[in-house]
């Protein structure tokens, strides 16, 4: 009978084996269904052959690839469900790699993402039933919102953009929009100033306040016809050196357009532009020379902008900013680089031995030869060596193509470079003079192989241009100095050219040739200028080695600068002293003029009797 313990040890033997058999079961099971494209159960064989089996690193390095491959597809196809605005196939890609690494940040930034765009369609909603309702402000504020957090949002822009052409630009100048939009026809030569602005107050409803500097006695002459409030006060103020100052709803401050004043009186607003494309110090530059801003903070780290300047200058900048932060053009350079290479090696004759040396045997007892034992020379007692003949039939033809196909993606006028090759080690000596001196080594590089150099310039037409610079060098003769250093013979081809191409067209450049022949010969003087049998008496070598580089290179637009709209490219901008705001030049219907003082208004004309109906 057996003792115990051999029948515990026969038990854990056989627990094993079946482990193992049912851990290869279902490794074999989770290959078939990967296979199969079944990856939830295929991962949960693998995960059962690794429970079995935990110490095999096949069954975790299978589990491990396994769950990183279908986590990364199943990302690419959420994000791109995402971009499409289908939000619950997203959400469900992303709940399906986050139940398989619930500490997957993609998986988790884009259920944040979803719920933003979630957050921020709801506000977009209700900013069109603003819009559509005329409440403008409510509208803005909203938009601006979304397009805080997100820049990009191009459903946001568009409706922002119908906001702001429907609403007066000036936030403060709101509650005035209906007394500016007022019609009216004025005729004055030379009147008071304050005689002016009273006829406007009445017209209007408009308060005006005026600086101890204003002098309201000074004449003034203005004659307009079916015009507006707003216009009215802007030319009075053009042509008598004045600026205003809204200060409520129906109140405005008239003061001279002096520097003292307007640094008195003018208001500032700072605002923080967060730049998306454009480089911060580029952009200041541009406010610095077109709006003469000083105010200008640039923070390189944030990319961002602070300006401190009037709301007039404030709504400039943000038209300006809005133009010169877009994306800049990218090209993606498919280039095929083809090395052909073709050699030839004739190796045909007979090696004849082109020398005999012949030599005195040593004695018998394995001394040194004497004179005595060189006057005893025979057939018998000399040595000939360097008698070998060889016979070489030897033909070998090689065709070779080395095919490189990189893809690079270039930014507009940025310099792209492919490197295929190797680098040669130099090694440089140095001994330090004086007793004792010491040798120290340094090594530096040499790139040899093909260097290909583009910097490509992207035109508004969708042409690409493209300086290209393409050198291929390669290892002629390593040489060696007295003092042990190696040097290396380099031999190079360059080419320089200018490419224009537009979008998806193929150019190939070629000819980058280099032609080698070799022809080496030895034969037997006299004999071998016989015909027929000259091959018999010596032995010819002919080495041929041709080698071409042809390039193909084909550009395919990934991003152009867009134009922008003709309203957004040209605007007013002031003039050279004020950034004010022209008024609106859109044609206005005829203004009755009231009558003068005392005058009679005629009685309205009696309607006409109506006709008699018939009978």
């Amino acid at each position: 009978m057996a003792s115990p313990l051999i029948t515990i040890g026969r038990c854990l033997a056989l627990a094993m084996l079946l482990g193992g058999c049912a851990g290869q079961m279902a490794y074999r099971d989770g290959n078939e269904l990967i296979a199969k494209n079944q990856t939830e159960a295929g991962l949960a064989k693998y995960q059962e052959a690794v429970q079995a089996e935990p110490g095999n690193a096949q069954y975790r390095a299978a589990l491990a690839q396994a769950r990183e491959s279908a986590a990364r597809r199943w990302l690419e196809t959420a994000e791109r469900e995402q971009a499409a605005g289908r939000a619950l196939p997203a959400e469900q890609g992303y709940r399906r790699v986050l139940a398989l690494d619930p500490q997957n940040e993609r998986a988790t930034a884009g259920m944040h993402a979803l719920e933003r765009d979630s957050r921020q369609g709801k506000l977009l909603d209700a900013a069109a039933q603003n819009l559509g309702r005329g409440e403008y402000e409510l509208a803005k504020q909203k938009l601006n919102a979304v397009l805080d957090e997100t820049p990009a949002n191009d459903r946001a822009r568009v409706m922002l953009r119908e906001v702001t052409d429907k609403s007066a630009p000036p936030v403060a100048e709101t509650g005035l929009a209906k007394s500016y939009r007022q019609p009216i026809s004025i005729e004055f030569r030379d009147a008071p100033l304050k005689q002016v602005f009273e006829i406007i107050s009445r017209r209007s409803g408009l308060n005006f306040v005026f600086d101890k500097d204003v002098k309201t006695d000074q004449k003034t002459t203005i004659l307009l016809k079916n015009s507006t409030v707003e216009s009215a006060i802007y030319f009075l103020l053009l042509t008598n050196q004045l600026e205003q100052q809204v200060m409520d709803a129906n109140t405005i401050l008239i003061y001279p357009n002096i520097a003292a004043k307007l640094k008195e009186y003018q208001e500032m607003t700072v605002k923080t532009f967060f730049l998306a494309n454009a480089e911060a110090k580029l952009v200041a530059n541009t406010l610095k020379t077109i709006l003469k801003s000083r105010d200008v903070v640039v923070d390189e780290k944030l990319n961002l902008i602070i300006l401190r300047d009037t709301p007039e200058a404030i709504r400039l900048a943000e038209r300006l900013i809005a133009l010169q932060d877009t994306p800049e053009p990218e090209v993606m350079l498919e280039v095929e680089i083809l090395e052909v290479k073709r050699s030839s090696l004739m190796d045909l004759g007979v090696v004849w031995p082109t020398s005999l040396n012949f030599a005195p045997l040593s004695t018998s007892g394995g001394a040194g030869i004497t004179v005595r034992d060189l006057k005893n020379l025979n057939p018998d007692t000399i040595s000939v060596t360097g008698v070998q003949l060889g016979v070489n039939a030897n033909k070998n033809d090689n065709d070779s193509n080395l095919l490189a196909n990189p893809r690079i993606r270039v930014r507009n006028k940025e310099k792209a470079k492919i490197v295929i090759g190797d680098k040669l080690p130099v090694i440089t000596s140095t001994v330090s003079s004086g007793v004792g001196g010491f040798a120290s080594d340094s090594v530096t590089y040499v790139e040899v192989g093909l260097t290909l150099n583009a910097e490509p310039t992207i035109y508004l037409n969708n042409e690409v241009a493209i300086r290209m610079q393409l050198e291929v060098s390669n290892l002629v003769n390593t040489i060696t100095t007295k003092n042990g250093t190696t040097a290396y013979q380099l031999g190079t081809r360059q080419a320089s050219t200018m490419l224009q191409l537009k979008d998806g067209e193929n150019q190939v450049l070629a000819g980058l040739i280099n032609n080698e022949e070799r022809n080496s010969s030895n034969k037997i003087p006299g004999f071998s200028e016989l015909p027929v049998i000259s091959r018999l008496f010596g032995s010819q070598r002919d080495d041929n080695a041709k080698t071409e580089i042809v390039l193909s290179i084909t550009p395919h637009l990934i991003r152009n600068v867009q134009r922008p709209e003709a309203s957004a490219a040209e605007f007013s901008a002031g003039t050279d002293a004020s950034f004010r705001r022209r008024p609106d030049p859109a044609p206005r219907a005829d203004v009755v003029l009231p009558p003068p003082p005392g005058t009679v208004r005629p009685a309205p004309a009696p309607a006409p009797a109506a006709a008699p109906a018939e009978q």
